[in-house]
């Protein structure tokens, strides 16, 4: 092993919200390329600088209104565009919503994440979900929201309503971007961003792979993420869960090593952000989930389902992180 691989970015020395991040995808590429035990190893000890490293932050999501979203992303089964046998649903009752947050909470769950699949939402459901925030808040459990794009104003009635995170992710890199999503652009997503932290909203945001992408748009999408002034709170990294009836169904299956790499590569380059192993993870051996743990993956949805599909049972993910001496934040 060489002096170089060790060698750490000086910019991993920056502040957590620093300007002028400034990672090239030239500088991710090579991170990407190094021998695995190396990333890995490195990626390692960035967390530790960082994070204790037997510890993961617990999240749970629950689709508060399901089904009959407008948009045509290409992995969403939820979509009206596509024949997934997902019906649309009306937004569920707020005692519905404070009994999954006082379950999720006694799961040992931190935080507790609502989803509704809207283009972006209309002033009269965004009252019902300043309700739902401010009622899970009372519960002691941070909030997370993802509702899509948000018009002006209205990042800041759910900072009010006592929202903390806000989640919006930009899936993939640019240029191929118009392969996934054709129904908003690029900048949409960024200018809701925009939104999310001009309110003082914590901003989620992170991507999809084993979408048909190359090594390089991976590396195109950590940029955008890494880039970002402030950088994320929260990164989830998904690994695509193919649906009958979505475009993206039968899309080769990313190698579980390019994975890993992508979430040591997140780890590096976003020091200071929870790494989140996010959707896919119920066809994930324990021993690819234990790796993405030492490649610095620091949280995970905690529960059986995200939004439509299924995650690993909350028993099974308490017995691997007893077998690995991890604890819950």
């Amino acid at each position: 092993m060489n002096d170089a691989t060790l060698h750490f970015h000086t910019k991993e020395t920056k502040q957590p919200h620093a300007t002028s991040v400034n990672w090239s995808e030239a500088e991710i590429e090579a991170l990407f390329q190094l021998p695995f035990n190396d990333l890995l190893f490195r990626a390692q000890l960035t967390h530790r600088e960082h994070f204790d490293a037997n510890r993961v932050q617990l999240s749970t999501l629950l689709s508060v209104k399901t089904g009959g979203c407008p948009e045509d992303c290409g992995y969403c089964p939820q979509s009206v565009r596509h024949s997934t046998g997902v019906e649309n649903q009306e937004m569920l009752e707020l005692d519905t919503v404070l009994d999954a947050a006082r379950a999720a909470k006694a799961a040992g769950a931190s935080r507790f994440c609502m989803g509704a699949a809207w283009r972006g939402p209309k002033q009269k459901d965004l009252e019902h979900i300043k309700e739902m925030v401010s009622s899970v808040k009372a519960l002691g459990l941070e909030t997370c929201a993802t509702l899509g794009m948000l018009k002006e104003g209205q990042a800041e009635q759910l900072r009010d309503a006592g929202l903390d995170y806000y989640n919006h992710n930009l899936d993939t890199a640019p240029e191929k971007y118009g392969d996934i999503i054709h129904t908003r652009d690029y900048d949409d997503r960024l200018d809701t961003l925009r939104k999310v932290r001009d309110a003082g909203i914590h901003v989620c945001c992170g991507g999809i792979v084993g979408m048909g992408e190359t090594r390089s748009e991976r590396a195109g999408l950590i940029a955008q993420l890494a880039n970002l002034d402030p950088q994320p709170d929260s990164v989830p990294i998904n690994n695509l869960v193919q649906v009958p009836g979505t475009p993206l169904n039968g899309t080769e299956t990313l190698d579980w090593t390019e994975f890993v790499r992508t979430i040591a590569v997140a780890r590096i380059t976003m020091p200071r952000s929870f790494v989140r192993l996010s959707a896919g993870r119920q066809e994930m051996p324990e021993a690819m989930q234990a790796l993405c743990f030492m490649a610095g993956a620091n949280s995970i949805f905690y529960g059986d389902k995200l939004l439509t599909t299924g995650n690993p049972e909350i028993e099974r993910d308490r017995q691997l992180l007893a077998k690995l001496d991890i604890q819950s934040l």
